[in-house]
């Protein structure tokens, strides 16, 4: 026996398609509104938006290097003992920090959507 593709199948296939690509499109994570408050010594320095790659230095005791890529930021460079900071790698969600005590940099990440509840340490 042979299947045949009836007169509305190929409708049927293609809205399927179309609907799956929808919902997947409208699950993806955004962070179309999120951005990164820079502060240093506890004073707000600078505001940076995720949605835009590009790289700051901010310098107090020690030199940070911050990096907004792919709706990530991270600090990519540091010469403050340990460099914990770098370690901690790219964030991306509101309510997440990093922060770099030898230099005193903190660095948020605040938006209108969280994916997490609270953070703990």
């Amino acid at each position: 026996m042979r299947l045949r593709f009836q007169k509305w199948d190929i409708a049927v296939i293609a809205g399927v398609i179309l609907a799956a690509a929808l919902v997947f499109v409208a699950f993806l994570p955004g962070n179309s509104g999120a951005y990164a408050q820079v502060y240093l010594q506890g004073q707000l320095v600078d505001t940076l938006p995720l949605n835009v790659d590009q790289s700051r230095e901010y310098s107090g005791v020690y030199t940070n290097v911050v990096t907004v890529q792919n709706g990530k930021i991270a600090v990519t460079h540091s010469d403050c003992p340990g460099e914990d900071c770098v370690h901690s790698g790219g964030i991306s969600a509101a309510g997440r920090s990093i922060v770099c005590l030898p230099n005193g940099l903190e660095i948020r990440v605040v938006g209108n959507e969280s994916d997490v509840d609270f953070v703990v340490g």
